[in-house]
């Protein structure tokens, strides 16, 4: 504590405190930044953000991954911007590659082995932004994985997820007709899946597709087009979208995986600064120079090797970026179903994987959190993480999804899994369609039953604790092995999770048979879902099994009662 201040005996007078005077010291802020925080109190703003705190593990990473691409995406795209010519009138090629030397191409395709030949690095950064571009798809996907699989998606961040599934469609329409832009033979094979996909939509496909195209396919605006989409409309709203995404972040702060000190209302971490915005900033230079190495070492749309496009030529054995092979491989490997009504055809084989699938797909997305909790009745905040492990019905239809559309992405490539492997394509084919079905069912089964067993295992080493490796014989010749009790910590994080009761229907009708109007009433389907997600959970030992079970296991170590000789006395074997 400070000592007071005394008053001097000779001069009666009380020494007062002093401010040190600011002109020597060091001032904290600029003028301009006292300026500004006189005005907005950016100071306690930046305190309170600066000092926020987000918890440390690795999979928190893949959307830092996502983030960074994306602003790779921006700083590479803004430079192939100077260069690129999104036209389709024809030109004489005269450039650097003397293979097409002569050959009639689009400006864009010209212009696309401009930047690749006559550009001082234009090759690298178009290598870079599409490497990129892939990166970024491939880290958002796994992130919602992560984001399922957990629960993270639960009250209060429902509203979040909501965003994600946008930004994960978005970013496929951004990958789409960025890839579409240089107008090469594989690009426009692609544009034509495009073109056939727009007019499968019944009544007014054919409308859209003369208003995408302006006219008959391929017209002539639909690089233009697809160039304003590309640079600003897509990039607009997702910056937009992921602005909102990071906010409500921050606003609900980070979830965290269960742990020793970690409850609903806390976060066990490191501050915004100077820790995690160092390690920030060291990861965003790591995922840029990968994407740099990639760039410079695996050459990717080569598109001198395919030549321009020709709507009367298809590039044999063409792929589509990875994110958009499940919809061509349910495009392929669905059966040529048709309808003609009047002077219409409906061609279910186009429309049904194409436009109704992806529908189902988005629309299953968003409405999952609110889906699952009106099945388990949970309207309570989560900000701690499930271990998979502890939602084995969840699980198990994320892997049986993931099945799914693993088994599509193989058939957009039917063809070259024939072709490689020497089998016939309507064999691959029909493997596949009987697969998309069995396939998820056989996987959600599986899964659920890993995760029953590793929940039963977690019961008991909880209350027997954690195998010791070491065979014991006792007096009689039995063997058996002692286990080593775990630690406070560890049985604190496997036991911390919530667990559901499954809801019992509740009566719709009184005693006088006159109808109940409860709107917390839960329906006879309602309770039968409820028993099918969560009725089949192993129970977590409760306080009272903990303490029973170390009673035993204390009783078990106990000292064996003298026996007569020495040579009864349990022997250990190495």
């Amino acid at each position: 504590m400070a000592r007071p201040a005394d008053i001097s005996p000779e001069t009666g007078e009380v020494f007062e405190t002093q401010r040190p005077d600011e002109s020597d010291g060091v001032k904290t802020l600029g003028a301009p930044a006292d300026w500004l925080d006189e005005r907005v109190g950016i100071a306690k703003i930046g305190k309170a953000a600066l000092r926020k705190v987000f918890p440390d593990h690795w999979s928190f990473l893949l959307g830092e991954i996502a983030l960074y691409s994306f602003i790779v995406l921006l700083i590479t795209g803004l430079f192939l911007t100077i260069w690129f010519k999104p036209s389709m009138a024809e030109v004489e090629y005269e450039g650097t590659y003397q293979l097409m030397r002569g050959l009639q191409m689009s400006e864009a395709f010209e212009s696309t082995l401009q930047i690749s030949f006559d550009v001082r690095g234009g090759l690298l950064v178009r290598q870079i932004h599409h490497w990129a571009a892939i990166l970024f798809m491939a880290a958002m996907t796994v992130h919602m994985l992560r984001i399922f699989f957990t629960g993270a998606y639960r009250k209060p961040r429902e509203l979040n997820w909501l965003i994600g599934v946008v930004l994960l469609s978005l970013s496929m329409i951004a990958g789409m007709t960025g890839y579409s832009l240089p107008d090469d033979l594989l690009s426009g094979t692609g544009l034509r899946f495009t073109e056939g996909a727009i007019l499968s939509v019944p009544v007014i496909g054919t409308w859209v597709q003369f208003f995408v195209f302006d006219g008959e396919y391929p017209g002539g605006a639909i690089i233009a087009r697809f160039y304003m989409a590309h640079i600003l409309l897509v990039p607009a709203i997702l910056l937009a979208l992921i602005g909102a995404h990071m906010t409500l972040l921050v606003y609900h702060k980070h979830t965290q995986f269960p742990g020793p000190g970690r409850t609903e209302k806390n976060v066990v971490g490191y501050p915004l600064f100077p820790v995690y915005m160092a390690k920030a900033g060291g990861f965003f230079f790591i995922v840029f120079g990968v994407l740099i190495l990639m760039g410079a070492t695996m050459s990717i749309n080569q598109v001198w090797m395919y030549g321009p496009y020709n709507p009367a030529q298809v590039t044999a054995g063409s792929q589509p970026d990875w994110y958009m092979g499940w919809v061509e491989g349910a495009v392929r490997i669905m059966p040529g179903i048709e309808s003609h009504w009047g002077p219409t055809t409906w061609s279910w084989n186009i429309f049904l994987p194409f436009a109704v699938l992806m529908g189902i797909f988005y629309t299953s997305l968003a409405l999952w959190p609110f889906v699952e909790a009106w099945i388990t009745g949970d309207k309570r905040e989560h900000h701690l993480l499930d271990r998979p492990r502890n939602a084995p019905t969840r699980t198990g239809l994320g892997v049986a999804g993931m099945t799914f559309y693993g088994l599509l992405w193989a058939g957009g490539g039917n063809d070259i899994i024939a072709t490689t492997f020497h089998i016939s394509l309507n064999a691959v084919t029909w493997f596949l369609r009987i697969a998309v079905f069995v396939g998820p069912v056989i996987a959600f089964i599986i899964t659920k039953r890993i995760c029953l067993s590793l929940q039963r295992a977690d019961r008991e080493r909880v209350l027997h604790g954690s195998e010791s490796g070491i065979i014991v014989q006792s007096p009689t010749g039995g063997f058996s092995e002692p286990h080593a009790p775990i630690s406070n910590d560890e049985a604190f994080t496997l036991t911390q999770h919530q667990q559901f009761t499954p809801l019992e229907p509740t009566p719709t009708h009184d005693e006088h048979g006159v109808k109940l109007k409860n709107p917390d009433a839960v329906s006879g389907l309602r309770a039968r879902l409820s028993r099918w997600y969560s009725g089949d959970d192993i129970a977590k030992p409760t306080r009272e099994e903990i303490a029973e079970a170390s009673h035993h296991e204390e009783e078990d170590h106990s000292p064996a009662l003298e026996d007569e000789g020495a040579s009864d006395e349990p022997r250990q074997l190495v």
